[in-house]
C-alpha cells in the first residue's frame, strides 16, 4: 500500500512541477494577521500559548492598514485573502471596523475563530463589513470539546455560530477538528451529527507537538490510529454528504488526492505570509518556532516578501536525518514547515506513520500465519 501507482506519480510529478513555479513566482495569495494575542479561552493544544491578558498589546489598525496600503501597490488586492486570527480575533472590540477597512481596500477577508462570542448579531455586523470566509473550531461532542477548549460553554456556543452561519449562505465556512485519543473512537458518530447540523465542509486535523499540546499524551494518535483517520477521511468522501478534508499538515504517501482536494504542499513562505501581534512577519501562523523574515515598524513587508524568504523557498537545507535518504523527498521536501522545531527537527512525519503501521499490520498478519 505504501507503494505509488503509476497514476499518482503522473499527478504527483505535475504537483511538484507546479509548486516550482508557484515558488519561483511567489505570489502572495493568502496573508494572517494575528491581530490580538488575547483569547477567551484556554485550549489544552494551544500552540501560541495565548491567554486573556495578554503581555503584548493588540497591534493598531492603522500599523496594519499600512502593509495593505503597501501591498496594493504591487499587487491586485482582489487576488489576497487577509485572515484575521489570533489569539481570538472576536475579542477586538474594533474588529468589525478592521474588517470594513481590509474590504475597502479590495482585499478579501477572512476569519479563524473559536466561536465563543460568534452570535446571528456580531455575524451580521461582520458580513456587513464585508466577512466572506470563516471557519470555526468543533473540536467532538460536548464533554471532549469542552474538555479541549478548556471551557463548560465553549460547545453551547460553538452550536450558537453554527446556527447563524447557517443563516448566510453567501459566506463560505467550515468546521475545524482537532482529532485526539477522546475523538478518534466515534469520528462517523461525530460525522453523522455534523451532518444533521446542515455542516457542509469539514477540516480535520491532527495536533501539532508544541505548545501546550507538547505535554498532553491525549493528543497524539498512533500510527494505526492516524492511518484509521485516513481511510475514515475517506470514505466519508466518497459519502458525499459532507466534504471532508484533512488539513494541509503533511505529506501523506498513497493518500494524496484521497483525503483532500489538493496534492501536499507547504505554501508558507511561497504564497503564505503572516504579521504577528508583535509586527513580526512570518509564514504560515502555524508556524509556532522563530523563522522570522523581519518586523513591519523596522522593515518594507513588500521587500521581506520579496527577498528575504529563502529559508521558506529553498528547502534543500532540511534534506537531513531522515529526510536525507527519504525517497519521497521529492514529493514532499520536508512536510509542513510548522512540524519543525527552532532547530529545524522534523517533529512529525506522517507519512513515515502511513508506513509504520502498515508494517506493523504485514508483521501481526506474519505472526498470525506461523502460529
Amino acid at each position: 500500500m505504501t507503494r505509488l501507482g503509476f497514476k499518482k506519480k503522473v499527478l504527483l510529478e505535475l504537483n511538484r512541477a507546479v509548486l516550482q513555479q508557484r515558488t519561483e513566482d511567489h505570489e502572495l495569495q493568502q496573508l494572517f494577521w494575528e491581530c490580538t494575542l488575547r483569547c477567551n479561552l484556554n485550549c489544552r493544544h494551544c500552540g501560541s500559548d495565548c491567554r486573556m491578558l495578554s503581555e503584548q498589546d493588540d497591534m493598531p489598525l492603522d500599523d496594519f492598514l499600512k502593509v495593505l496600503d503597501e501591498i496594493r501597490q504591487h499587487q491586485d488586492p482582489a487576488k489576497v485573502m487577509v485572515i484575521t486570527t489570533g489569539g481570538e480575533p472576536t475579542m477586538r472590540r474594533d474588529l468589525t471596523r478592521c474588517g470594513r477597512e481590509i474590504s475597502n481596500r479590495g482585499f478579501v477577508w477572512g476569519m479563524v475563530t473559536n466561536g465563543m462570542l460568534l452570535s446571528a448579531s456580531k455575524l451580521d455586523e461582520f458580513v456587513d463589513a464585508g466577512l466572506k470566509s470563516i471557519a470555526v473550531s468543533f473540536d467532538g461532542f460536548e464533554e471532549d470539546h469542552n474538555w479541549m477548549r478548556g471551557n463548560p460553554q465553549s460547545y453551547k456556543n460553538v452550536l450558537t455560530a453554527v446556527e447563524a452561519l447557517k443563516q448566510h449562505p453567501e459566506l463560505t465556512w467550515d468546521v475545524i477538528t482537532c482529532v485526539n485519543q477522546r475523538t478518534i473512537q466515534y469520528l462517523p458518530q461525530f460525522r453523522d451529527f455534523l451532518v444533521s447540523l446542515g455542516i457542509k465542509r469539514w477540516r480535520l486535523f491532527t495536533v501539532f507537538p508544541f505548545g501546550r499540546a507538547a505535554n498532553e499524551p491525549d493528543f497524539k494518535l498512533s500510527n494505526s490510529q492516524f492511518v484509521e483517520m485516513m481511510e475514515f477521511i475517506k470514505s466519508t468522501r466518497l459519502q458525499g454528504n459532507i466534504r471532508a478534508d484533512y488539513g494541509c499538515d503533511g505529506f501523506l504517501g498513497h493518500y494524496e488526492g484521497e483525503v483532500r482536494n489538493h496534492y501536499f504542499s507547504c505554501s508558507a513562505g511561497i504564497n503564505v505570509a503572516s504579521i504577528l501581534a508583535d509586527g513580526s512577519i512570518s509564514g504560515c501562523l502555524s508556524i509556532r518556532s522563530d523563522y522570522h523574515q523581519g518586523n513591519i515598524y523596522q522593515d518594507s513587508f513588500w521587500e521581506v516578501w520579496q527577498n528575504r524568504y529563502e529559508v521558506y523557498r529553498d528547502r534543500k537545507w532540511m534534506k537531513t536525518e531522515q529526510c536525507a535518504k527519504c525517497k519521497m523527498w521529492r514529493y514532499c521536501l520536508g512536510n509542513g514547515f510548522h512540524l519543525r522545531d527552532g532547530n529545524g527537527k522534523l517533529q512529525v512525519c506522517q507519512y513515515n506513520m502511513i508506513v509504520a503501521s502498515e508494517n506493523e499490520k504485514k508483521k501481526d498478519h506474519e505472526n498470525h500465519r506461523t502460529r
